[in-house]
């Protein structure tokens, strides 16, 4: 051509000239634009981890940066990044609460202090502002970001500010977010919550890709632009590491990748080190009777490898949760005394101790744990699910008692009742198949299928109120009992808010008299809380006496009759003359068979027990406490007082018993 626009056109497919070659040129720019836009429809998942969801912001660019992770993934330093979406419906806004001030606890820092939220512009960021400004929402995101090489920062937040600056770019959005780092573990990690809206308002929907690959790629992006990609001295000796690790490793998830139906592996490998690395790793698992040799270098791996030394390395963390709890508490314990309590075997007993220690088992499914003194001179690791504990601190004495699952009483007549009628439930249809049961009763049973349907349970609720009940409804009942007791496997009674020294000379009605009075209390061993409790006990009786509500001492110690109920109206009384003073109004007893009316306004931990405060126009009551009414604070209530309970009515006609 002689000039810019000398050129003649020729119109045609492209092919035509090209041959091969052009197909593949042109191959290559469709796939790019394809690729551009979110991917084609051919794109392989078991080549690229591609999970099929276009659903979402930042498809596209999880997907481009998933696909080009696995090159690098030697050399790129490592960080392990977990998401979660937490529904806020329900009880989940407290739960999220809950959570944003268990992530400020005290110790978390460097220097051990307590944690503070940041933001992207502030140092320091009010944690009730930010659990305001989500309410209505419908979800949040919660990301925790642990660098393997988190202990070269000296200040993680930079590393965070710029990851959401870079998920701001990809997603498109302006993001809402809290974080705070946490140095209190052997890895430095950062929590990340992500209110679930975008910059409009909208709900904040973010493709699976890239909250399963794309935000982890970034994540590793900035590392190694910091830190530099690891050298292979870096990588081997990170490797050479694992050999000897009783937990899950990179070496052993390999191993299970390659091994076949026969669960064989070969202990060969490329280059001497790599080979030396599953050698040591293949030993190591012999070790621990979890491989076998199968000859001429293969080995036979145990068919429950992963889920085994997953097991083992949780059991490791235990074990030094309960050493760091142990030395808080200047407590010697011999390995021996300790245990891990589960309440799933057949034989788990009801546990009765101190809490030593309340934290977070999985700080990012909100699973949390206690270390109980008990009883028995022994110290237990107590999972306790999603139960999170927040009002019993150290020292507190509890009851810890196994639950178990499967259908109850009430849904096997609530199953039959179907059955006789056409797989249809009401209150109507039960009093006609059952005509010695009362309303009431009958009332029970429906509050039981609406707790299932609030909790995800297949069961459908008419408009007329007739429940509409399968026939497979009791193995429905199965499933949701085994998904209860995974989030709450055990159940916490607060036995007394104080620790058992401070119980000796209290004007309350302590758990040590109701031991005293108890015809077959739980035996105390004479070693750790055991003999603590022996000891109060000794000076509890002398105490009473002293104070005339006892005769004798020792093994001939008798209690006056009602001294229990004397103690509790002490302490009533004490609690009543400084709310008086608070409220500016006067305090009535309740009476036994009285009315109670007025407005539920909070709950009372005392040493006697817990206590309901009703306000009234021109005084005020204190009656006992049921969890029915933390759901109603600052509304009208009324109940006939019955003995130690109170059928309540709250509001607007919404009634049942407390329970």
């Amino acid at each position: 051509m002689s000039g810019d626009d000398d050129f003649e056109p020729r119109l045609g497919r492209q092919r035509a000239r090209g041959g091969k070659r052009g197909r593949r040129y042109l191959q290559r720019v469709l796939a790019a634009t394809n690729l551009a836009r979110g991917g084609r429809p051919g794109f392989s998942k078991a080549r690229r981890g591609y999970s099929g969801s276009r659903t979402g912001r930042g498809a596209g660019v999880g997907r481009l940066l998933g696909s080009r992770a696995g090159s690098s993934a030697l050399t790129r330093r490592r960080v392990i990044v977990k998401t979660r979406i937490v529904r806020l419906a329900g009880k989940g806004a407290n739960a999220a609460a809950a959570h944003l001030r268990y992530l400020e606890r005290d110790g978390t820092t460097r220097e051990g202090d307590r944690g503070a939220l940041y933001g992207r512009d502030a140092d320091a960021v009010d944690a009730k502002s930010f659990h305001a400004r989500g309410h209505g929402d419908r979800h949040q995101f919660r990301f925790i970001v642990s660098p393997e090489d988190g202990a070269d920062y000296d200040d993680l937040k930079p590393l965070v500010r710029r990851l959401m600056a870079r998920a701001e770019s990809d997603l498109g959005t302006r993001l809402d977010w809290v974080a705070v780092d946490h140095f209190n573990t052997g890895h430095p990690h950062s929590h990340i919550l992500l209110r679930g809206v975008d910059d409009k308002g909208a709900d904040l929907v973010i493709a699976r890709d890239y909250l399963t690959r794309g935000f982890r790629e970034r994540a590793a992006e900035l590392i190694d632009l910091d830190l530099g990609p690891r050298t292979d001295r870096d990588i081997a000796r990170a490797l050479a590491v694992e050999i000897d690790q009783d937990r899950l490793t990179a070496i052993d998830r390999q191993l299970i990748a390659e091994a076949g139906e026969d669960r064989l592996v070969e202990a060969r490998a490329r280059g001497a080190f790599a080979q030396s690395l599953r050698a040591g790793r293949l030993a190591k698992l012999k070790k621990l009777g979890l491989a076998e040799e199968a000859g001429r270098g293969r080995w036979w791996l145990a068919p429950d490898l992963a889920a085994t030394l997953t097991r083992i390395g949780e059991r490791d963390d235990i074990i030094r949760t309960m050493q760091r709890a142990f030395t808080a508490a200047r407590i010697e314990r011999a390995s021996a005394d300790r245990s891990i309590y589960d309440p799933a075997q057949p034989d788990a007993r009801a546990l009765t101790g101190s809490v030593l220690m309340r934290g977070l088992a999985d700080e990012f499914a909100d699973r949390h744990y206690l270390i109980v003194d008990a009883l028995d001179g022994r110290s237990h690791y107590v999972a306790i699910g999603k139960e999170s504990a927040e009002d019993i601190g150290p020292g507190a004495i509890v009851q810890i008692e196994p639950l178990t699952g499967g259908a109850r009483e009430v849904d096997h007549t609530i199953a039959a009742v179907a059955a006789a009628n056409g797989g249809r439930y009401d209150v109507e249809a039960h009093l006609a198949f059952d005509q010695r049961a009362s309303e009431p009763f009958a009332l029970t049973h429906v509050r039981r299928l609406e707790a299932m349907r609030k909790a995800g349970v297949d069961v459908v609720r008419e408009a007329s109120g007739t429940w509409r009940i399968g026939a497979d409804h009791l193995d429905t009942v199965d499933r949701f009992e085994t998904a209860r007791l995974r989030d709450r496997p055990v159940a916490i009674t607060m036995l007394s808010p104080m620790a058992v020294d401070r119980l000796v000379d209290r004007e309350a009605a302590t758990w040590l008299d109701h031991r005293l009075v108890d015809a077959a209390p739980p035996p105390a061993r004479d070693t750790g809380f055991g003999h603590a409790v022996r000891d109060a006990e000794n000076r509890r009786r002398q105490w009473l006496v002293a104070q005339g509500l006892g005769s004798g001492n020792g093994t001939d110690f008798v209690a006056r009759t009602g001294f229990i109920e004397a103690l509790r109206r002490r302490e009533l009384l004490t609690v009543a003359t400084r709310l008086s003073s608070e409220l500016k109004r006067s305090f009535e007893e309740a009476a036994s068979g009285e009315r109670i009316e007025g407005l539920y306004r909070r709950r009372l931990d005392l040493v006697s027990g817990r206590f309901a405060l009703i306000e009234r126009a021109h005084d005020f009551t204190l009656v006992p406490w049921r969890p029915v009414l933390d759901r109603h604070v600052g509304k009208s209530v009324s109940g006939l007082m019955r003995g130690d309970g109170i059928n309540w009515t709250i509001g607007r006609g919404r009634s049942g018993p407390a329970r």
